[in-house]
């Protein structure tokens, strides 16, 4: 079961970023990426972690999110060969920016031993 949940969830991440990305009418799912999928064990639910490089507040986007949700899950059924379509759920993916924060702290350093050492 692991490999064809594995498979569905990179195909359902796959089209939804598609669709997302080409197909929307609300600019701010333009700007919105799909950095993870994960179906559940019972294929009922879709939770998908996103990104979003815009200027709306994070609130907006999730609201956003949930409200074309419904689009995007018919579209979904229209585009992935799966006998029921997973309900979607969207999480914001804060590694990037844990992993960018943390990089900053390591350059502040490095900068701040540079000058101990000069």
């Amino acid at each position: 079961m692991s490999i064809k949940k594995d498979r569905i969830s990179s195909d359902v991440g796959r089209v939804l970023s598609s669709i997302m990305l080409l197909e929307a009418k609300d600019e701010t799912l333009k700007h919105v990426t799909i950095t993870d999928c994960e179906v559940t064990n019972d294929l009922s639910y879709a939770n998908v972690y996103y990104t979003y490089m815009g200027s709306e507040d994070l609130k907006d986007v999730q609201k956003n999110l949930e409200v074309a949700s419904p689009y995007l899950r018919t579209v979904l059924a229209n585009r992935v060969d799966l006998r029921h379509t997973p309900e979607l759920r969207f999480f914001y993916d804060e590694s990037i920016e844990y992993g960018q924060n943390i990089e900053r702290i390591i350059n502040k350093l490095h900068e701040e031993e540079k000058e101990d050492n000069e």
